[in-house]
């Protein structure tokens, strides 16, 4: 974009600024040049959060920012300030921020006590913040060899450190998972983390911009990281935090934590365009056949995405025209939706935040300023959209969700959706690539709050793309919500904004393609994600576009996928009929359906111990899936490149350590066992030959691709819940039209030391709950199960707390030793657990209870 820089320079303090006083952890400056009268703050608003401003009357501060305003609550911390004539110095508990504007821009610097990078932070001097045409652009430090990750989601590697992004969304269809550049999701959070302390920025605007990380430097400016942002004022907040977890957890703070996930939808969930796009046999009569299959080849599914291709004309042009359906592929919606219900699946139905010039409601909505207005004619704004199959378009607009009339309409359709038995909406081609700054919206939704300085300036470049993509998971969250307001509402989105995450409780990334390269590349997007709070998050497993996975890719991909907190297998493989294309099914290769099967089946034994972890996803905001150094900053080797690439392994929750094999002929793979501490334990090795292994080693493990799959490596001490290897019914289900067997078994698999644990207990807690009842309604049960070891026994003890209300509808527990520990399970007393049968895998099992 266009360079057109301006450092407002010679500030004083702004004494007339209410609570601005020598003794108070805040500060506002005016610039005194009357050519560029800005106005900077900094302030102190939670114990490890300070806010920064930077705005004039040209430049305003963000019309609807991405997150409310953090209200100040420094009730408990402890504070001193230290101010002269041109710095101020603010001591928050362990955190020291200086403010100096000795003749130039202000220069912000942060440090961390005892941390030996010091400071975390620090402004580029004389060149800090800069007015850059419309926009601003704000400069520090480049700190060199540190790990940088963040922004929504970026292309591999997870550090993004020495790379410049566009802030930006587009519909990536088919990207590079290591070079495209901008992918579908816009969230400006940075975060800097070192061994000693961590340090992240978020700006609250939805204008776009861009992030150079350490890709440029100057020799009189030295090594830096600029945030250029192309329209309005500076929103910036500073969080300081000893580790990435402080950083995210706080961050939530500000953005919300993730909302809760409908149980079921941790199943697999199973898509293709084909089956929707089909005339002959009709789409519904496709689908059911499909339906038919899994339950043919034994392979349990929870729901079906079904793509847009139920709104195409019936008639030419056969074009997408959302919240209609084809009578000839679906002639009664009703039935056939029940009809699914009954085999055990459900919809999952995508849609569109756009109408072309040929949909039957096209003139309606402009008429009612729905759409946005180009003010080169002075007319509804009409661009190029998506019409029909891959890289097929036609003319239209997008609805504009500022429109009273357009956010209206589409919580109306979308609540007729749900009312004719649709499950889940599927907000999809939400990014909102609007060539032109200029348009216009129209600002009259009552619901949106129009500040003074933008009440003249309806432009779609200040107010932001993102807010669209925002607005768009209120209006379907909304009308879900006001449906079934007992209900959590399942809102997909494949755009996201940090905003847009407080209705949308899932996401994935996006229209990968099928290669190796984009197996691996994908768990470094799913660590980044879980960062910025999309932690229900995952990928088209076996790639949407690009060739069909070799049978070998395909299970690979399987294998890795059921260890994320989202598995799904959705594509569009591009054939001679581009507009339908072919689809990926676990049965697609006969040799190797069984050990498909095999590991979805372990998918959703594990589900128990993943949704115990998005539980504490809404209660803490901590990701499912997390860095290898997340509570290791201490060991070293976690620095170090390979692991910082986020690409090879990581953690699933506290006690699987997951790696995998990202070539094809491999039959080992190397894993890095983190240590903590001089005390920690080592791991188990699930797969043969089940051996312990020592922790702060690099390990070459058995991973033959049918045979012992991907390495998956549990930490000694810890537990992981279990229940059946089938789709259940959630407990707060009532309706059962597929007759799904009940949630009524739980067993815990331990991974106890090899020997004595000479007194030594470990503790391990997981969540449960009804599995479908709306947040406000929901009520949260502990589970915790302790054990401890001697040389011929493992003794446990188990506590069972359900005094939020709600009753797991399991009654007894059932211990699962590792494969080929011998030991018995007793309880405190001494008494020898029963011990019942032996699984498939030859594991011991005794029953508590």
């Amino acid at each position: 974009m266009p360079q057109s820089e301006r450092v407002p320079l010679n500030w004083v303090s702004d004494a007339s600024q209410d609570g601005d006083s020598s003794d108070y952890p805040e500060l506002h400056l005016k610039c005194k040049d009357p050519h560029l009268p800005f106005d900077f703050s900094f302030e102190a608003v939670r114990q490890n959060v300070f806010r920064t401003t930077f705005t004039s009357k040209t430049h305003p501060l963000p019309p609807h920012p991405s997150v409310p305003r953090l209200k100040r609550d420094l009730a408990d911390a402890k504070i001193a300030v230290h101010t002269d004539d041109t710095s101020k110095e603010i001591l928050l508990g362990d955190i020291t921020a200086k403010v100096n504007w000795d003749g130039t821009s202000p220069v912000v610097s942060i440090s961390l006590a005892g941390s030996k990078l010091e400071p975390l932070h620090q402004d580029v001097p004389h060149r800090s913040y800069a007015a850059d045409g419309p926009g601003v652009a704000r400069y520090s430090k480049y700190n060199k060899d540190t790990l940088h990750v963040g922004l929504g989601e970026k292309a591999a590697p997870m550090d993004l450190s020495g790379r410049r992004f566009r802030l930006s969304a587009t519909d990536s269809f088919g990207y590079d998972v290591h070079r495209t550049d901008p992918l579908y999701k816009n969230i400006p959070l940075l975060i800097n983390a070192t061994p000693h302390g961590c340090v992240a920025f978020f700006s609250t605007s939805h204008s776009r911009g861009e992030y150079s990380i350490g890709a440029e430097m100057d020799g009189m400016w030295g090594y830096y990281k600029v945030y250029r942002q192309d329209y309005g004022g500076l929103e910036e907040y500073v969080i300081v935090g000893k580790t990435i977890k402080d950083i995210v957890t706080t961050y939530a703070q500000l953005a919300g934590r993730p909302l809760l996930v409908p149980r079921w939808a941790f199943g697999y969930l199973s898509g293709g365009m084909k089956y929707s796009m089909l005339d002959d046999p009709p789409a519904s009569e496709a689908l059911l056949e499909h339906a038919r299959k899994m339950k043919e080849n034994d392979i349990p599914c929870s729901a079906y995405q079904m793509s847009s291709g139920y709104t195409v004309s019936e008639t030419p042009p056969k074009t997408r025209n959302v919240f209609t359906w084809n009578r000839h592929r679906f002639a009664d919606p009703e039935e056939f939706i029940k009809e699914y219900h009954k085999l055990g699946m459900r919809l999952i139905a995508n849609v569109k935040p756009y109408v072309l010039a040929n949909h039957p409601e096209y003139e309606k909505l402009k008429e009612a300023r729905a759409l946005f207005t180009d003010p080169h004619t002075k007319k509804t704004a009409i661009t190029r959209l998506c019409s029909a199959g891959g890289g097929e378009n036609g003319e239209g607009g997008h609805i504009d969700f500022t429109s009273a009339a357009g956010f209206k309409w589409w919580y109306e359709g979308v609540k007729k959706l749900r009312q004719q038995g649709i499950d889940c909406i599927w907000n999809d081609n939400n990014e909102y690539t609007i060539t032109d700054d200029e348009w216009e919206c129209a600002l009259d939704l009552p619901s949106l709050a129009i500040p003074d300085t933008a009440k003249d300036r309806p432009q779609v470049g200040l107010w932001g793309r993102g807010l669209h993509t925002e607005l768009h998971g209120k209006a379907s969250h909304d009308a879900l919500v006001d449906n079934d307001p007992h209900l959590r509402p399942f809102i997909l989105t494949r755009s996201a904004t940090a905003g847009t995450m407080r209705y949308a409780c899932s996401s994935w990334s996006g229209d990968n393609v099928t290669s190796w390269s984009n197996m691996k590349g994908a768990n470094a997007l799913s660590l980044t994600a879980g960062m910025c709070l999309m932690q229900c998050y995952g990928h088209d497993i076996g790639g949407f576009e690009g060739p069909q996975p070799s049978p070998e890719l395909l299970l690979r991909w399987v294998q890795q996928g059921i260890y994320s907190s989202r598995f799904a297998i959705n594509c569009f493989k591009t054939g001679q009929d581009n507009s339908i294309g072919d689809v990926i099914e676990p049965w697609m290769y006969p040799e190797i359906t069984h050990l498909v099967r095999k590991t979805i089946k372990r998918r959703y034994a594990l589900i128990p111990y993943i949704y115990s972890l998005m539980l504490e996803s809404h209660l803490e905001a901590v990701p499912p899936q997390r860095w290898t150094g997340w509570g290791y900053e201490a060991d070293p080797e976690v620095w170090s490149r390979q692991i910082l690439d986020g690409e090879t392994q990581y953690w699933l929750g506290d006690a699987l350590l997951v790696g995998g094999v990202f070539e094809p002929g491999q039959s080992k793979a190397s894993v890095y066992l983190p240590k903590a501490t001089q005390e920690d334990e080592g791991f188990v090795n699930t797969n043969s030959p089940y051996d312990y292994l020592p922790a702060g080693k690099w390990v070459a493990l058995d991973a033959e691709w049918h045979g012992a799959g991907i390495p998956v490596l549990a930490k000694v001490g810890s537990a992981i819940p279990v229940g059946r290897d089938v789709q259940v019914l959630s407990p707060g289900e009532v309706a059962n039209p597929a007759d799904l067997p009940l949630d009524d078994f739980r067993a815990v698999e331990i991974f106890p030391p090899k020997g004595d644990s000479k007194g030594k207990w470990y503790e391990n807690t997981w969540y449960e709950d009804d599995g479908v009842s709306a947040v406000t309604k929901n009520k949260i049960s502990r589970y915790t199960l302790a054990y401890s070891t001697t040389t011929s026994g493992v003794l446990v003890r188990f506590k069972r707390d359900e005094t939020s209300g709600f009753e797991a509808r399991w009654k007894n527990l059932v211990v699962i030793l590792p494969s080929g520990d011998v030991r018995v399970v007793i309880d405190e007393q001494g008494n020898g657990l029963l011990e019942v049968e032996r699984d498939a895998q030859g594991r011991k099992r005794f029953q508590l209870g």
